[in-house]
């Protein structure tokens, strides 16, 4: 049984090592994207992104970014809902405020908020401002019925959202005034 265990252990240690490499290999080729991209090769920085997206969900974010703006790529509003769909199920809150926002907005198809809204609470769970302030303007009018129009909660979101300094929600904090003290946001879950 002895026997067995060495080579078993010895195993778990080379793939161990080899998932180090590969981890290291992965973020060094997804520095290379973003040097591309800062040094204003968007068509290499895409082409750089999409051959670790299904490795790589930051990769997989900003290669759905390029394809929602068109930016050194064909501009393709429904891959981009597809790959942002990919990376917001993975867990990455920028892909899921993003998503979030392309179903608002309506960019691939007709608005779908209703869609949306699990988007937005998982991302203002994360402290992601712009998925706070979508979800406070949800709860300030009680949009579609999806949540209740609750103000309180609303001025929460819209304080967090303010906190990480952004100006429009800002401006709906001071509209609406502050949030009553409370130990956290109510959010429906839908």
């Amino acid at each position: 049984m002895k026997a067995l265990r060495i080579p078993a252990l010895l195993l778990a240690l080379l793939l161990a090592a080899c998932a180090a490499e590969n981890g290291q290999q992965l973020a060094a080729t997804f520095d290379t994207g973003v040097q591309a991209y800062d040094s204003g090769d968007h068509a290499k920085a895409y082409k750089i992104w999409s051959a670790i997206a299904d490795q790589d969900i930051a990769a997989m974010r900003n290669v759905a970014m390029m394809l929602r703006k068109g930016d050194g790529v064909a501009k393709d509003p429904a891959a981009a809902e597809d790959m942002y769909r990919r990376a917001a199920e993975a867990g990455l809150p920028t892909a899921q405020a993003d998503l979030a926002d392309m179903l608002l907005k309506g960019e691939a198809g007709p608005p779908n908020p209703k869609a949306a809204l699990p988007l937005l609470v998982a991302a203002a769970a994360a402290n992601h401002p712009v998925a706070q302030y979508e979800l406070g303007r949800m709860y300030e009018t009680g949009r579609e019925g999806l949540v209740p129009q609750n103000l309180d909660t609303a001025r929460q979101l819209y304080a967090a959202a303010a906190s990480h300094g952004m100006k429009d929600a800002a401006e709906k904090s001071r509209q609406l005034g502050p949030p009553a003290p409370s130990p956290t946001p109510t959010i429906a879950t839908p």
